[in-house]
């Protein structure tokens, strides 16, 4: 099976590691526009050979793991250079971009949109790890747009390597990963953007920081270039989980000013029931 990941950080990198370890037979061809991610993939035994899009005809399967702006320009070309019996699918945290860009392509049968809810906050071809995705959510949407045959392609790679499947149509993919994922990643780069600017002026801030602002602050580290392009395509559903977001915020400060604290202590005990909703996620 020859495996084309287009994109070899993090997400694609760890595929390439446990199709390896699921998959005999499986050669990772390895294609991204970063010259030096391709020779540390090489390095690390992540692919097995350097390619490009123009060799896309010879792929059994092509998974894109590039931001969500680039995969959206050059999905339609990549269905346009691969044969009838390929399977391509991608992993962007955005979807009804995407689906909408091929809707009317000729290919559009050997397209999947997938995303797995699994990830760090480490890039680049280094950050790759084995099991990234056992145990994860895989979204997947418009399936009964994908030949039946590419279909069971795909679960059984998905199934290989762990992943719990759901199905979603992309509208409202979007809608519920701007609350449990976009919203989370902004809050992050809020605080630190919070913090950095107050260090400037108590330089011993950080030497005060604990195990909380740090895994608050976490996905702080994550990649501009991924995740400011999911903010685009995502914008309105993001726009409308931020007005939520303050106006809990704006609130919560009311209330203190109000020297409220009995209605705060109430606020948060509610809230604590999470701790029961997200038993048993890691």
């Amino acid at each position: 099976m020859k495996v084309f990941i287009i994109g070899v950080g993090l997400i694609g990198g760890s595929f390439a590691i446990d199709i390896k370890a699921a998959f005999n037979e499986a050669k990772i061809y390895g294609v991204d526009k970063n010259e030096e991610h391709l020779d540390k993939a090489i390095s690390l035994d992540l692919i097995d050979i350097k390619s490009s899009i123009e060799e896309l005809d010879i792929a059994d399967v092509v998974i894109t793991s590039i931001p969500v702006d680039v995969t959206v320009k050059i999905l339609p070309e990549i269905l346009d250079k691969i044969n009838d019996e390929c399977l391509v699918f991608d992993v962007g945290s955005t979807k009804k971009k995407l689906c909408n860009s091929v809707k009317d392509h000729p290919k559009r049968r050997n397209y999947l949109a997938a995303h797995p809810i699994a990830g760090t906050e480490f890039s680049g071809p280094q950050a790759a790890i084995a099991n990234l995705y056992r145990g994860k959510t895989n979204i997947i949407c418009e399936v009964e747009k994908t030949a039946f045959k590419l279909q069971e392609l795909a679960m059984e790679i998905f199934n290989r390597l762990g992943m719990r499947i759901r199905y979603m149509d992309p509208a409202s993919h979007d809608k519920h990963i701007a609350y449990v994922s976009h919203l989370s990643h902004i809050s992050s780069f809020m605080l630190g953007k919070t913090v950095v600017e107050k260090e400037k002026n108590e330089r011993d801030i950080f030497d005060m920081a604990g195990s909380g602002f740090a895994s608050t602050v976490r996905l702080a580290k994550s990649s501009p270039e991924m995740w400011a392009p999911i903010f685009k395509h995502n914008k309105e559903n993001v726009i409308e989980t931020l007005e939520e977001y303050i106006a809990n915020l704006t609130q919560f400060k009311e209330l203190m000013e109000e020297d409220n604290f009995v209605e705060i202590y109430k606020e948060m005990e509610d809230i604590n029931r999470i701790k029961t909703i997200l038993k048993g996620i890691s």
